[in-house]
């Protein structure tokens, strides 16, 4: 038995399941919100559904990892007993650069490099950091592993990594495309290998994480060769907040215009631009939907736009591929969103695909959404990120190559130029 913590760190927020990742049973899951803040909150939620909500001054990231900790050893609410019952802490980094090709054990090198890596993640990398420093403080004799977003796309080819930009800017700054999410993507095209009983080394899967944000992966025998999200999380689809593709003269055009700084323009491409920016009314597909179907104008251009988009990568990545075997819908739109599948899938027949709308409306969580001679299968997986970093944390403390590493057979880096 192995029981892994596993941390997810915003900037003011943190994330976390215990799992016992040998069975694959969540022992506790939870949330602190409003670190730093007045009125914080944890959230406890054990196996049986047993509920806890606690307010406090939670001042940082290391009074939080307390709070967490005092939860799962509470006679009343706990789960545990004893610290030395949390065998292993995996957490979610979001960018380990060209660095980290896997999952790895943090150490003083690993956590220094991060350090390193904080300009090519400022929003992000800097609050994980925070959580593995809390988590070494109040378990100093415990391993701490990270797992990182951009690890499975480090299996793409410069050609699909690289910006047609000169090639210096890739060896003094590292701008190249890493994508994100790779976690999830990782999970859902292996479990749908799983579902199709078929071995991932021998299909072609498109992946799907359609959310607040959104990115899509090509992945080809088990390994990433493209993904939609670049150099940021910014690049690719229409997201809920963020522009996605654009001609990148156009944000000069309108610095120009408008007189914004840097901080104005990136505000305004990541928190106002996307659904919100195009509708008008929200940046959450369920309301997007109902504007849409009271004949709001704006809500419908923002539906079709969102939709044309994905439809449109799932051709190019077929092409990429040359061919496709599976498509998955994953993240909160894709798992939840009828409309959304049925306005892609309608698109695709080109493919083979037979879309069953009875499966697309009704059924399980994870299931299939075409016809059982559809050429291409179409299935929704709910993702499931907290377990991958649970098994990649136990494989590597005891160890073994992670889950998450097995089909990686390269890591691509280029050699810098002279």
């Amino acid at each position: 038995m192995m029981n892994i913590l596993v941390v997810n760190c915003g900037s003011s927020s943190i994330k976390y399941q215990f799992i016992e990742a040998e069975s694959n049973t969540r022992l506790a899951k939870g949330l602190v919100e409003r670190i730093g803040m007045s009125g914080a909150l944890l959230t406890n939620t054990r196996h049986d559904n047993d509920t806890i909500k606690l307010t406090g001054e939670i001042l940082d990231h290391g009074m939080a990892i307390e709070y967490v900790l005092a939860v799962l050893l509470s006679k009343n609410h706990g789960v545990i007993k004893d610290k030395s019952e949390i065998h292993a802490v995996g957490h979610r980094v979001v960018h380990g650069a060209e660095d980290f090709a896997g999952s790895v054990l943090i150490t003083d090198a690993v956590l220094q490099s991060l350090r390193d890596n904080i300009e090519l993640a400022p929003l992000h990398n800097p609050h994980n950091i925070r959580g593995i420093v809390a988590c070494k403080q109040h378990l100093p004799d415990i391993p701490q592993v990270g797992v990182f977003d951009t690890a499975f796309h480090q299996s793409m080819d410069p050609h699909a990594f690289l910006y047609g930009i000169p090639y210096v800017f890739y060896k003094k700054y590292k701008i190249r495309r890493y994508g994100f999410h790779g976690t999830s993507h990782f999970y859902v095209s292996n479990r749908m290998a799983e579902l199709m009983n078929r071995p991932i080394s021998e299909l072609k899967i498109i992946t799907c994480h359609l959310g607040n944000g959104c990115s899509m992966a090509a992945v080809k025998y088990g390994q990433s060769v493209d993904t939609t999200m670049g150099f940021t999380p910014l690049e690719g689809l229409l997201m809920g907040t963020r522009s996605g593709d654009l001609d990148p003269q156009l944000i000069l055009y309108i610095m120009g215009k408008e007189g914004l700084s840097l901080a104005e323009a990136t505000t305004l491409l990541n928190k106002h631009s996307g659904l919100m920016g195009i509708s008008g009314v929200s940046s959450d597909m369920r309301e997007i939907e109902q504007e849409t179907e009271a004949n709001h104008d704006r809500a419908k251009i923002a539906f079709e736009m969102f939709c044309y988009r994905v439809t449109k990568y799932i051709g190019a990545y077929t092409a990429a591929m040359n061919g496709v075997d599976a498509i998955v819908f994953t993240g909160g739109i894709g798992e939840n969103s009828t409309l959304v599948r049925d306005h892609v899938c309608s698109s695709l027949s080109y493919l083979g695909l037979e879309f069953d709308p009875e499966k697309n409306a009704n059924g399980p969580k994870e299931r299939f959404v075409t016809k059982n001679d559809s050429r291409v299968t179409v299935g929704v997986v709910p993702t499931n990120e907290e377990l991958v970093i649970a098994l990649d944390t136990m494989s590597i403390v005891k160890g073994e190559l992670p889950p998450s590493m097995r089909n990686m057979v390269k890591n691509t880096v280029l050699d810098p130029v002279d």
